[in-house]
C-alpha cells in the first residue's frame, strides 16, 4: 500500500471520526433543562442561511431519537474503505486476485432448480396455493370441483 500523504496520524484521525462518533456532538447542543433540549441541525432541503435550523424536543423524545443511533453491543461503526469501497468493489477484487495470482471463487449466482414450484404472491412474496386453473376466455360457473386433485402437489 502507498504511504498516506499526511502520515499515519491523519489516517487514524480520519478513521476515528467514523468509529467513535456519537449521534450528536456537544457543540450542537444549545440548551437543555427539564422542559426540553434545544440543538442545531442542518436542513438539507434548504439553501443559504436557512440551512442551519434550531429544534427543541422534549427530553423523552430527544432520548428516543438519540438511542436510535446507538449500536447494539458488539457492533462497530466504520465506513468501508480501500478495496471494498464504493461501486468499484468487483473491479478492485478482480485486479487483486489477478495480481496475487489467485483463482476467482466459483460463481454460485446460477440458481438451481427451485424446490418450490408454486408462484410467489405479488403482495407479500409468500408462496400461493393453486386451487383451480380456469380456461382462457371462459367464466367460472360454480365453486371449484372437490373431486379434482390439488395441483400444489405436482408440477
Amino acid at each position: 500500500a502507498k504511504a498516506p500523504f499526511a502520515g499515519p496520524q491523519a489516517v487514524l484521525a480520519y478513521l476515528s471520526r467514523y468509529t467513535h462518533r456519537v449521534a450528536i456532538s456537544n457543540r450542537r447542543l444549545i440548551a437543555f433543562d427539564e422542559s426540553g433540549v434545544t440543538f442545531r441541525y442542518k436542513d438539507y432541503r434548504r439553501d443559504g442561511a436557512d440551512r442551519q435550523q434550531v429544534m427543541t424536543l422534549g427530553p423523552d423524545e430527544f432520548i428516543r431519537r438519540f438511542l436510535l443511533h446507538v449500536l447494539p453491543h458488539g457492533f462497530h461503526r466504520i465506513r468501508h474503505y480501500g478495496l471494498l469501497a464504493g461501486s468499484a468493489r468487483k473491479a478492485h477484487l478482480a485486479l487483486a486476485r489477478e495480481l496475487l495470482d489467485v483463482a476467482a471463487p466459483p460463481d454460485d449466482a446460477t440458481p438451481d432448480e427451485p424446490d418450490d414450484f408454486r408462484p410467489p404472491c405479488p403482495c407479500c412474496g409468500g408462496r400461493m396455493i393453486v386451487i383451480e386453473v380456469f380456461e382462457c376466455w371462459r367464466q367460472p360457473r360454480g365453486p371449484p370441483n372437490q373431486t379434482t386433485t390439488n395441483p400444489e402437489n405436482s408440477p
